[in-house]
């Protein structure tokens, strides 16, 4: 738990200069409207990203208009699933700091690479996804 808070401090250190991502989410999800999940709907998680990484980040910024059009998925997994893994975790202990260990829990990591991205800074995304009982995937953070 030690090492993790320095890891917090500098991941957090080095999103607040950027304008596009928010330092925390604007709401927490309703944890009477998320639907309960499980390892097993990894494949769903995998094809909504069709539809929620164009709409959580575009298709591009003024000099790379098409940087996100394309992208490779590092880690798609429940946040429980993140245990064992520093990096993850440390998301992992980020979601429960933000909206509490219930919605942590019933929320995905992922974790994605966009290759057409010209630096490490816009060719590494992270959202947390949860599922709503009525609208289906949503993200309700996204940190790079």
């Amino acid at each position: 738990m030690k090492t993790l808070g320095p890891l917090l401090f500098i991941i957090l250190f080095f999103t607040l200069g950027s304008s596009e991502v928010n330092a925390q989410p604007k709401e927490c999800p309703v944890l009477g409207e998320l639907e309960q999940l499980s390892i097993k709907d990894r494949k769903e998680v995998i094809e909504a990203l069709n539809t929620l990484i164009p709409k959580t980040y575009g298709i591009g910024i003024d000099d790379f208009p098409d940087i996100y059009t394309k992208w490779n998925v590092v880690t798609a997994k429940p946040f429980p699933k993140t245990a064992g893994n520093k990096e993850e975790e440390a998301f992992f202990e980020m979601a429960k700091n933000f909206c509490g260990m219930e919605i942590a829990e019933r929320s995905w990591l992922v974790r994605l690479d966009f290759p057409k991205a010209p630096g490490a800074n816009l060719a590494q995304g992270q959202m947390f996804l949860a599922k709503s009982k009525e609208k289906g995937w949503f993200v309700w953070f996204r940190y790079h």
